[in-house]
């Protein structure tokens, strides 16, 4: 009888040592597979993202979508923890913004690239704008730059400077029109077209203020200098390897967002990670 009150002792130990292993186990499973990523993303890109959402659901991942309206506040919210990735932004904007700010934002994957376009309520084509005519462009650094460049391709002005250098209006060489170039924030370019003869609006911007990509009197050119234009999924750098945000990235980068991409933008936004540059 002691020997089977011993025995009896011994197997009710190991039960509920390993009852113990079991419950800390499913415990250890459900933190690993439950996991919530907030991103911050811009205006109309929410459309491209929804999809994404159910998809990681089934993956145990609850990916929460922060819009902004801006383009200053989401890598801000990125650097004080507000945020655990952000999709607004291109390699331009982030190493511009990072060196303004001493940040360590850095990309885990890249998302799509859209060419600048330039609209105008009253003209139909480049060539009919008149000498002194008024030009808006986006302010901040990146997309002055590139508004410039856009200006510089449709043979408006000449700029200075190398292609690795931000340029500003102070960078303008030759304005034979005498343009009256005025950089504005970003999301006022498409209201400014009443006051304007001509601005160049980035995407996402011309998207929300609801300007068709086949209105615009040019387009922004690809080439293989487009890298820097490339938008991208950042992070700040102690998580760049974080497998969760890696996911998110995988579960982006897929034919059926490229498909999503195309139906959002009307066609006037390519997928970007397996573009050849």
């Amino acid at each position: 009888m002691k020997k089977l009150n011993k025995l009896t002792k011994v197997l009710l130990l190991a039960i509920s040592f390993f009852s113990i292993f079991a419950l800390v186990g499913c415990g250890q499973q459900k933190d690993s597979t439950n996991k919530t990523v907030k991103i911050g993303i811009y205006g109309s890109d929410d459309r491209v993202w929804k999809p994404i959402v159910s998809k990681l659901k089934k993956q145990g991942i609850t990916l929460k979508i922060v819009e902004f309206n801006d383009y200053n506040t989401p890598n801000k919210a990125l650097e004080s923890g507000e945020l655990d990735v952000n999709a607004f932004q291109n390699y331009h904007f982030m190493n511009d913004w990072n060196k303004a700010n001493k940040g360590d934002i850095v990309s885990i994957g890249d998302t799509y690239i859209a060419p600048l376009r330039v609209y105008s309520k009253s003209l139909k084509s480049i060539s009919e704008l008149k000498d002194g005519a008024k030009v808006a462009i986006p302010s901040d650094s990146t997309n002055e730059d590139r508004g410039l460049r856009v200006l510089q391709q449709a043979g408006l002005i000449k700029l200075k400077g190398s292609s690795s250098k931000l340029l500003t209006t102070k960078d303008v060489t030759e304005n034979p029109k005498h343009l009256d170039i005025t950089p504005l924030d970003a999301a006022q370019t498409a209201h400014s077209l009443t006051d304007v003869a001509i601005a160049v609006v980035n995407n996402d911007v011309a998207q929300d203020a609801k300007l068709k990509p086949s209105s615009a009197i040019y387009k922004e050119k690809i080439t293989k200098e487009s890298k820097p234009y490339v938008n991208i999924v950042a992070t700040t750098k102690k998580n760049k390897d974080n497998k969760t945000y890696k996911k998110v990235v995988k579960a982006y980068q897929t034919e059926a967002t490229a498909k999503k991409i195309k139906e959002v933008y009307n066609g006037s936004t390519y997928a970007a990670w397996n573009y050849k540059f």
